[in-house]
Parts: structure tokens; sequence; C-alpha cells
């Protein structure tokens, strides 16, 4: 089966929004038809490549870059580079672009009052009350993108309808075949004309993304925690 290149599928979105998830979906999935695939976490590379690194937005930005350039070697040597960070910022994820060229940015949306609701980490809760500065979607904020390939609402659409969205932009790029997709889904799918880049209307035009309402919600909380020491 002729091996159409490496890529990249960049995963941006707010903590705990599922990008990882998705990730491993599909590159299990790419692996099925003997793909070589490498996932980027930023979490998991955190200890080894920025650990030096902290919370600012230069320091940010670096780890978008540092994680841009190891997409574009992989991508340059015939890997399926999947890369799930946050990656706030659009200018760093513009660069990228540029850089990589074979680029899908996949936007993992979620409403920050169902991340807080569900965060298992504590972290949100945390930022809420003053004990983590400068973290997206509280403090500082996330710029979703404007225009990405695929745009998932991961609060609403299971991880499988995420995967299906990431595979049809592939077909639709040429970075994966119609053989390829067959074996992995059991369907021929078709590839569509990409019209523009952008999911859908809750991609386009979105503006930064404090969790304005999510800091109302907490204060309440706090006040009442207040009283009780009072």
């Amino acid at each position: 089966m002729a091996n159409p290149g490496g890529f990249t599928v960049w995963l941006t979105g707010m903590l705990g929004a599922g990008k990882t998830t998705l990730a491993e979906y599909v590159a299990a999935r790419l692996r099925q038809v003997g793909r070589n695939v490498e996932i980027l976490d930023e979490e998991t590379l955190h200890p080894v490549m920025w650990k030096e690194l902290g919370d600012t937005k230069d320091d940010r930005l670096t780890i978008g870059r540092r994680l841009g350039f190891m997409a574009d070697v992989l991508t340059r040597n015939d890997v399926c580079t999947l890369v799930a960070a946050v990656t706030p910022y659009k200018n760093v994820r513009e660069e990228n672009r540029r850089l990589i060229g074979r680029y899908v940015e996949t936007y993992v949306d979620c409403p920050t009052e169902k991340l807080i609701q569900r965060d298992s980490t504590g972290k949100y809760k945390k930022a809420l009350s003053g004990e983590i500065p400068n973290f997206i979607g509280i403090t500082e904020p996330y710029e979703p993108p404007n225009a990405p390939e695929v745009t998932v609402h991961s609060d609403t659409e299971p991880v499988e309808e995420g995967g299906r969205k990431v595979f049809q932009a592939l077909l639709n790029l040429g970075y994966v075949t119609v053989d390829e997709l067959k074996t992995i889904t059991g369907k021929r799918m078709k590839a569509e004309p990409m019209r523009r880049r952008g999911g859908g209307k809750a991609a386009r035009g979105a503006r930064p993304r404090p969790a304005r309402r999510a800091a109302r919600i907490a204060k309440p909380a706090r006040k009442a925690a207040g009283k009780k020491r009072r």
C-alpha cells in the first residue's frame, strides 16, 4: 500500500478538552494500516523538553515552537504526527502551519464550565481560587482558531465522531488514501472539496476565551466558604 507521506494533526484546546484521547484514538487506527505514528503530548514531554519553562506567555510560545520543530522533523520523515497541546496563541499555531506545510489544525472545543465540572486534576478549582496564576481559560485567554480544518465538540461528540472528522480532513487533503480508510473505518469514504479552512460556524470569528462566566460561577462558592470561616 502506497504511503502518501507524513503530516501533522495539531490538536489544540483547553486543558482537559480531550486532545490526548482523540490523538490516541487516531494514532491507533493509523497504525492498523502500517503508518509510522508519533504522539507529541505536551504533558508527557514537559519533564524532558521544557522543564525549565514556566507559564508566562513567552514560555508558552517557546513550548509551541519546540513542538512545531519536532513535528516538522517527523513530518518530513514520513511520520504521521499527532500533537496534543493547549497552544493557546494563534500566532505560534500559524507559524507552525507555515513551517510544517502538511498541517491539519484540529480544535477540540469544550465549554469552560464543562471542563471545570469534569476536571479530575483539581487545577481549574485551584486556578479559580487564585492558587494557580496565569491559567489558560481562567486568568489568561485561550485564542480559538478562526478556521481550523476540523472542529470537534468534545462535550457532545464521542471520540469516534471526532476521529471520523479528522480522517475525513486527512482524506480531503490527500494525506491518507481511500483504501487506508476503508481498512480503518470499514467504509469507503469519499474525499470532499475543502472549500475553505474551517470546520463550521462555531470556529469562525471566535473570540479569546477567558473563563469569565466560570469565574462568576465560582464566586458564590468562595463567598459561602468565607461565611463558614467567620
